[in-house]
């Protein structure tokens, strides 16, 4: 449509419904990235729109206005972060992406960290292939960069070279491994029919009172399972140092470390992503999908989590002088 815009001689002419050299007033590009956001493919949103509006969006087009998104994202992950988190959680999410005609399986490893106000906020989230010391010393070397200083408690599963690198880059953080994924490592093996009851074992040994009564429990659960499971219980001992730390702590504590709803819920949200696509066309596309994810994820986290005074004084006591007051 051609529209004849009114000049006058000194040019203060502002048309308002149509700007100047504006091309296009349907707000088209929030209405892509709104149906990129929900996790639908380029070839779904093109479809979408044929159907809606009645005209043709090519794939090229939509990839170009979802990149627009990039700089957005490039700000967001080199943003200043908080100088202390008492809790930061890392976990892994896999996905299948096409990358020069071949399809492989890439990490998306999100990292989220409790403020001191209790709250969750996402600080990155890091597309990898190979789980090294020096791949996850890079990782605590860019959240020190933007201004993290110390953190209390880094909550992750057996990632490859973790503790070496917490060591080097926080040396006074304290590693939890995170307990829900050791109980569902131990139960990938268990048939259905003990897996009950097999659950209902493992919660005597991370409920017990303290570190002695837990390993009391532990010895009695390997002693009962291991001769149906032999490997069962291995990883329970082997781990033992890095599991043990929550014993220090009441239950209210240990529900925040070791349960991590906090993570669990976003990792709904990125686990859909996997259900509507099978796989990405590149990893620059599976980081805005995941992007967006957060983005609408996290809308709704204005509240602290749940009983967090009594969290963080019972923290501020046990990590004395590195909370403040």
């Amino acid at each position: 449509m051609d529209i004849q815009v009114p000049q006058d001689r000194k040019s203060t002419f502002e048309p308002q419904v149509v700007k100047k050299r504006q091309k296009d007033i349907s707000s088209i590009d929030q209405k892509i990235i709104s149906m990129y956001a929900k996790g639908m493919t380029t070839s779904q949103i093109s479809d979408t729109l044929m159907d809606i509006y009645g005209f043709e969006a090519s794939e090229g087009f939509i990839s170009d206005v979802t990149d627009k998104l990039l700089p957005q994202i490039e700000d967001w992950q080199n943003r200043p972060l908080e100088e202390v988190y008492p809790v930061v959680y890392i976990d892994a999410i896999h996905y299948s992406v096409r990358e020069n005609g071949v399809i492989r399986k890439l990490a998306a490893y999100v990292i989220l960290g409790l403020t001191l106000e209790g709250k969750k906020e996402v600080l990155s989230i890091q597309i990898g292939e190979n789980e090294s010391s020096k791949y996850w010393l890079s990782v605590l070397n860019e959240l020190k960069n933007r201004g993290v200083k110390d953190i209390l408690i880094l909550c992750s599963d057996g990632l490859t070279g973790i503790k070496e690198a917490i060591s080097a880059a926080f040396p006074k953080t304290e590693q939890q491994r995170c307990i829900v994924h050791m109980v569902r490592n131990t139960l990938k093996y268990v048939s259905d029919k003990d897996r009950k009851a097999f659950s209902t074992d493992l919660k005597t040994i991370y409920h017990a009172a303290n570190e002695e009564k837990a390993l009391e429990a532990l010895e009695k659960v390997t002693e009962k399972w291991t001769p149906k499971y032999p490997n069962s219980m291995k990883r329970w001992h082997d781990n033992w140092d890095v599991v043990s730390p929550i014993f220090k702590f009441s239950m209210e504590v240990r529900k925040v470390i070791y349960t991590t709803n906090a993570i669990e819920s976003l990792n709904s949200t990125y686990r859909k992503l996997n259900r509507q696509r099978s796989v990405f066309p590149g990893s620059t596309a599976l980081l805005k999908a995941l992007y967006l994810a957060t983005f609408e994820a996290t809308k709704k986290w204005t509240m602290p989590i749940r009983n967090w005074g009594q969290v963080y004084g019972e923290l501020s006591i046990m990590y004395e002088g590195r909370l403040p007051e």
